[in-house]
């Protein structure tokens, strides 16, 4: 202009088919048929990493205070009720009331830290900070991302666990050296829920719909021979009990920690391998529908 005043430059969007449109149809060729390296770069542990320093800066409080949750059940049930209740029969042998219990706070303190990081905080990136859009425009696929925040959740429950352990250990809960082998026990049971949990979520669209998750997990936690032995529920209850996923965890890391070793332990292993594999899938699929479809 003759006054020297310059107009800024005005941002206009890009053609179909041109930057803006990459990883969607007529873009970058990451559309559908594309192949595997369409899903899949290889690059997870970006995803990994950058949502570890996030909450090693911002969320590290919440984090923390989701460690203290099974202490406290365990103090207040298993140490103070425990001195009324006695020893409980389990698989044929009668151990303390803190050692019944702790195991199964073990199961449900990694089942919450997969969990809540799989699903409120895959909530928030998803829908408000819109963060895996622009992972996906880069060269990371929907299975990079998806493995990627499973693997932070699964860090999350695992630490959990391991803390855990600790003082398990130093109670004198541990009642047998196989309770070594509850820690990666733990951590599958931590992917199991991880991995649907993100791929639950993915369905979700408001906040209502994500308090649904606190609907199903609370009865579950309750109901998962968490406190109390499931020859105590009705024949039929218990079969319902028996499919619920909590319970394959709590029967699993409770069978290792107690010395109840028996080829039904392998069961429930495999019953969070097939979960885990059906979760990624699943997470995968959504994942590719909302941003690349």
């Amino acid at each position: 202009m003759s006054d020297g005043v310059r107009i800024p430059d005005v941002w206009m969007p890009p053609e179909p088919g041109g930057i803006g449109a990459r990883g969607r149809r007529g873009g970058s060729g990451r559309g559908p048929g594309r192949g595997v390296a369409s899903l899949y770069s290889g690059n997870a542990r970006a995803v990994m990493f950058r949502g570890w320093r996030a909450t090693a800066s911002t969320n590290w409080l919440i984090v923390v205070s989701g460690f203290f949750e099974p202490i406290f059940y365990l103090l207040a049930m298993g140490v103070g009720l425990g001195s009324l209740v006695g020893s409980v029969a389990e698989a044929g042998q009668h151990v303390s009331y803190a050692a019944f219990i702790a195991p199964a706070l073990m199961a449900t303190s990694a089942m919450n830290g997969a969990i809540y990081d799989s699903t409120w905080n895959v909530f928030f990136k998803m829908r408000f900070a819109k963060l895996y859009e622009g992972m996906l425009a880069t060269s990371l696929g929907p299975f990079d991302v998806a493995l990627g925040e499973i693997a932070l959740a699964l860090a999350r429950g695992g630490l959990y666990a391991l803390g855990f352990m600790i003082v398990m250990q130093v109670l004198g809960l541990n009642l047998s050296w196989w309770a070594l082998a509850a820690l990666p026990a733990v951590l599958l049971v931590a992917f199991g829920f991880a991995s649907f949990g993100m791929g639950v979520t993915s369905y979700m669209t408001s906040f209502q719909q994500m308090d649904l998750i606190n609907v199903v997990l609370l009865p579950m936690f309750l109901l998962s021979a968490t406190f109390y032995p499931l020859t105590v529920y009705p024949e039929p209850v218990q079969w319902v009990i028996q499919a619920l996923p909590l319970w394959q965890g709590v029967d699993l890391i409770r069978g290792l920690t107690t010395g109840a070793i028996g080829w039904g332990l392998a069961w429930h292993v495999l019953y969070y391998a097939v979960m885990a594999a059906l979760g990624l899938v699943l997470t995968t699929r959504r994942l590719r529908a909302l941003f690349l479809d």
